[in-house]
């Protein structure tokens, strides 16, 4: 056997893709939960409330079927695709047709993931806001293509600044990646932004996804807009949405991408060679979640709510900034300066994060790991109870702003 070490040579995909800043945020989370730490974790927008009980029941009873124990369709059983429509008719007054327009996806990161790889390649373009959802930038990278990242906006101010950039760019860009309400920051729009936005793509020649997977998640009366719900969008775009955060089945992985049948078409086509679908009894259940449970999405709404006004509160005790969100599960809060610790180099958000994790106990999603102009924030998640929230805000108070000890009362001698 030969002396020198043999060399692992990973593909160029992976040498493209930008650095996974969360990965020292995760490696400690896991190293002070080994040791016994508690630590109090709203840095993943993870749900920790329980799925329906009659979801969970379905499931039970399909699963026990050996018919549903072979392999599934990689686009959907044909009751769950049907559902989605029913869905989308009812809720935001959209046609589909559930043939050529919906297809399931293992979580909508898989879908869009996949998504981007049938629509994207080497020389292509795609434009995101500025900060984003990691995956995508990361998607759009694994593909191959290039991503031109635009300062975040929800307004004609955004949609010019993407006109001015894409002006010096050729060949124009393929695809405009948008997400609203938008991970990481909450913001939200009103319908006329995607009137705005498709008369924008359709006089480029772009594609757009829309990510919509907090789209029901909406607090004090606002009511997030479907992009397929504006004039021309199944034209020239699709939109993704989730079962993981309105009916609390994250773990379940099931998503849906609906919209223009040929870019639906090309995401079957990959899908076609990469799986043969999801587990048949978790389709069944989510069927039963969108027929029997249509009022969760607006319960969990209510209780993120709740939940939104506790950390708000423990937010202005601490002097950090914010807008309040309308809709989402995260409040984007920017960090009072006077909390990072000077030194000889300035403190960033991820170190920020780090230090709170070891002073407070809490983990934070550092908002440089979504982009540039996340720099100074971080994303919090109201995935826990208001008790634990209410832990958690104390808990930072306590590191960021130590009480000096009350001086004891001299007693005088007689």
């Amino acid at each position: 056997m030969s002396d020198q070490p043999f060399k692992i040579d990973v593909s160029q995909r992976i040498s493209r893709l930008p650095p996974y800043l969360f990965g020292r945020i995760n490696k400690m989370k896991y190293e002070k939960r080994v040791a016994g730490v508690d630590i109090i974790d709203l840095g993943m927008g993870n749900p920790t409330d329980p799925t329906p009980d009659c979801v969970v029941q379905k499931l039970t009873e399909a699963s026990r079927d050996p018919r549903n124990h072979r392999y599934s369709v990689s686009n959907g059983i044909a009751g769950l695709r049907k559902e989605i429509a029913r869905k989308y008719r009812n809720k935001y007054g959209v046609e589909l047709d559930p043939e050529n327009e919906i297809i399931a996806t293992i979580g909508s990161k898989e879908g869009f993931s996949h998504l981007c790889l049938a629509m994207l390649g080497p020389g292509d373009t795609a434009v995101v806001g500025d900060p984003a959802f990691p995956i995508h930038v990361y998607a759009v990278a694994m593909a191959g293509a290039n991503v031109i990242r635009v300062p975040l906006g929800n307004d004609q101010a955004f949609l010019d600044r993407i006109e001015r950039t894409i002006d010096g760019l050729y060949p124009q860009p393929k695809l405009l990646i948008l997400n609203y309400p938008h991970n990481p920051t909450s913001m939200t729009i009103e319908p006329a932004f995607f009137d705005r936005a498709i008369t924008l793509c359709r006089r480029r020649g772009i594609m757009i996804i829309s990510d919509f997977a907090y789209g029901e998640i909406c607090f004090d009366g606002y009511k997030a807009p479907s992009f397929l719900a504006a004039e021309g969008a199944k034209e020239l775009g699709v939109e993704f949405t989730t079962m993981s955060k309105s009916y609390n089945m994250a773990g379940w992985r099931v998503g849906f991408c609906c919209g223009n049948r040929e870019m639906i078409k090309a995401l079957a086509t990959i899908k076609g060679y990469y799986d043969y679908g999801m587990f048949a009894p978790i389709q069944i259940a989510s069927v039963i979640a969108m027929r029997e449970c249509r009022q969760i999405p607006e319960e969990q709404s209510k209780y993120y709510q709740e939940r939104r006004d506790v950390v708000c509160a423990g937010l202005d005790k601490l002097g950090w900034t914010y807008e309040r969100p309308k809709a989402s599960m995260f409040v984007w809060a920017k960090i009072n300066p006077v909390h990072f610790k000077s030194g000889a180099s300035p403190e960033g958000t991820i170190d920020f994060c780090l230090r709170m994790m070891d002073e407070a106990e809490v983990a934070l999603a550092p908002g440089r790991a979504f982009g540039e102009n996340g720099e100074g924030y971080v994303r919090i998640a109201l995935v826990e109870n208001e008790q634990r929230l209410r832990q958690a805000m104390r808990n930072l108070d306590r590191a960021l702003n130590p009480r000096k000890p009350k001086p004891r009362r001299q007693t005088a001698r007689a």
